[in-house]
């Protein structure tokens, strides 16, 4: 074919162990809900920058570093970790990524997260504690996409590949990763149920 492929933008999805992740994701929802129920602070944050829903981004963004059980779940997803920059062919020269932020996002119902990326980051990701199915997914946009000023729309069956914005669905117990300079969001949770995540970034020192 003399059509050539560049500049692909990877996303990595995966479940992030065989066994165990009932229990750890049961001990994370506990923690989750016990820290929105402690954080007057992180609640008042919440209500300015995430009207309806809970996030610990403002004020306890050391999950990591501050439990044990969030330090399980570092631990579970450096494997992953590994994995996804060797398909993004980074040099790290003898060095490795650390993880410097972890934070809990509560979503209930009708609760969105407008577009945003994470700057300042290498590798940015989530991981799913409660997905009930049909809640929101998380959606990616085109990093091109404010450059294509005269472009047609694309067709409604053109390959994932090819789209403006790619939906990666929610499911407990899956960790996604994604490059931090990817522009993401999550619509408005459409259930009654509460979709819980766990958010991080990782940088290279």
């Amino acid at each position: 074919m003399p059509i050539e492929r560049l500049f692909a933008t990877p996303v990595y999805a995966a479940t992030l162990a065989r066994r165990g992740v009932g229990e750890l994701n049961a001990q994370l929802l506990r923690e989750c809900r016990q820290l929105r129920a402690d954080d007057p602070a992180g609640r008042r944050w919440s209500a300015a920058n995430y009207p309806g829903g809970y996030t610990s981004y403002g004020t306890a963004n050391k999950m990591h570093r501050a439990s044990p059980t969030f330090g399980r779940l570092e631990t579970l997803l450096r494997p992953h970790l590994g994995t996804f920059l060797r398909a993004l062919q980074f040099d790290l020269a003898g060095r490795r990524l650390e993880m410097t932020d972890c934070w809990v996002n509560l979503m209930p119902h009708r609760v969105a997260h407008g577009s945003h990326l994470h700057p300042l980051s290498t590798i940015s990701g989530t991981y799913y504690v409660q997905a009930p199915a049909g809640c929101a997914a998380l959606k990616f946009e085109d990093p091109r996409l404010e450059r294509m000023m005269a472009a047609p729309p694309r067709r409604a069956r053109a390959p994932r590949a090819q789209r403006p914005w790619v939906s990666v669905p929610a499911r407990a117990g899956q960790v996604v990763l994604f490059e931090s300079w990817l522009r993401h969001e999550v619509p408005a949770n459409p259930l009654r149920s509460e979709r819980v995540s766990v958010s991080f970034n990782y940088a290279w020192f």
